[in-house]
């Protein structure tokens, strides 16, 4: 029941049962038409196999109950498709190689939805970071007010590793590829047509043809894992980072006010942030799978025992909760609840303080670096204790002009500009 909570629909289709069973199914009608082709089988045969490879034909909870017995999916299900055709079906092939290639077909399918809710996400986060690029904030480090920055250069932030990760996505493309080998990976039982029955497979599924079978060489899948992992790291920092922003004694950025979003069932005046919730539980959840499938690339000599089976749920798993976080934080931002009083009252919350750094800055040109850090360390501590501004306790050190200019957070966001435009064009490039 929390499925919809935790992933996107159109990626639950894609990984449901019944797609599964159809790619196993795609494998096999691709398999008996490449076949065909080379003469390995009859057309007759081919064209037959092809009509019964629809998932709507079979009683999935009576295939899932024999792989119990069976030991995978694909053994039952070509038993039955065997009986509804002919012996051609799966003629040369293992059941493996089913199973590989219907996941990486899987896997084709859910690149472009992660892909276009990245996209989505990091225009809004583009398109925040160019409109608040000189709303002055609260930098904060260690969780304590640190120096200014702007709304603009947090989103800068935010975007900047998102470009990278849509990099990454579009390179796992070329990882989609077919798997082939036979029982070893010698493609023996194709009498020498191994290498042709190959080549129109892939072409007949549109996969890329590997140099050769990958049955215990799972690095493409491993790095599938990594990448979504990553993805969703850095989605959970930016769920960290809004949930903060978002508490109420700093109420600076929130999720945007809907009703029968956020709300408790006994606090009406709650507003959760659902969002964040669902990316940081992704960010907790997502790297022990990940260390699943780099556990499970240790698979012994030609077929692997155990190691493969651990990946079957652990890899589209992984898939489901990165969509999740992704749709979700996608929907956030694509109308955040910016509270530009919040941010200025935050912003002189510490009387100045903020600014102590410019301060030192400022009073080493006249006095020495150690002298001025030492006059200002001493003022700092007189405004905390005594509840007055800092820039009434360096009256006796810099001119009425100075601390005008000095205290004005505008002016002290060194290259925030430049950093904002160099990701703004990065997302334009990407």
């Amino acid at each position: 029941m929390h499925d919809a909570l935790f992933a996107s629909s159109a990626m639950r289709e894609v990984f449901s049962d019944s797609a599964r069973v159809q790619g196993l199914l795609d494998f096999e009608a691709a398999l008996a038409r490449a076949e065909a082709r080379v003469g390995f089988i009859p057309a007759a045969d081919a064209e037959a196999i092809s009509k019964a490879c629809d998932a709507s034909l079979y009683d999935l909870q009576s295939l899932s109950a024999a792989a119990a017995g069976a030991g995978n999916l694909a053994i039952p299900l070509i038993k039955e498709l065997r009986a509804r055709t002919n012996d051609s079906v799966h003629r040369g092939a293992t059941s493996q190689d089913a199973i590989d290639t219907g996941l990486m077909l899987q896997l084709r399918k859910a690149l472009p939805l992660l892909e276009a809710d990245a996209k989505r996400l990091a225009d809004s986060l583009a398109a925040l970071a160019a409109s608040q690029r000189n709303t002055a904030m609260a930098g904060r480090t260690w969780m304590q007010q640190a120096l200014p920055v702007t709304l603009g250069l947090k989103a800068a932030g935010w975007l900047d590793g998102l470009t990278r990760h849509r990099a990454r996505l579009r390179g796992l493309r070329g990882n989609l590829v077919l798997q082939l080998g036979g029982a070893v990976g010698t493609l023996a039982a194709f009498e020498g047509q191994g290498l042709r029955v190959a080549a129109e497979l892939a072409s007949e599924l549109g996969l890329a043809l590997p140099g050769l079978p990958w049955h215990t060489q799972r690095d493409r899948l491993a790095e599938f894992a990594t990448t979504f992992g990553m993805l969703v790291g850095s989605l959970g920092k930016i769920a960290r980072d809004l949930s903060l922003l978002s508490q109420t004694e700093i109420g600076e950025l929130n999720e945007p006010a809907e009703a029968g979003r956020g709300g408790s069932s006994t606090m009406p005046q709650k507003r959760n942030p659902v969002a964040c919730a669902v990316a940081l539980s992704a960010a907790v959840r997502v790297p022990p799978l990940v260390s699943t499938m780099l556990s499970a690339m240790v698979q012994e000599q030609e077929r692997g025992l155990g190691g493969w089976h651990a990946e079957w749920e652990t890899l589209p798993q992984i898939a489901l909760l990165t969509s999740g976080a992704l749709e979700q934080l996608a929907h956030a931002f694509a109308a955040p609840d910016i509270s530009t009083r919040h941010i200025a009252a935050n912003l002189a919350l510490t009387h100045g303080l903020i600014l102590a750094e410019a301060a030192v800055t400022k009073l080493t040109g006249s006095v020495g670096r150690k002298l001025a850090q030492s006059i200002v360390e001493a003022a700092s501590q007189k405004a905390l204790d005594e509840g007055r501004p800092l820039r009434e306790l360096l009256t006796d050190h810099l001119s009425a002009a100075d601390l005008d200019s000095l205290f004005e957070p505008a002016r002290y966001l060194g290259e925030a500009g430049a950093f904002i435009d160099g990701a703004l064009a990065a997302h334009q490039a990407e």
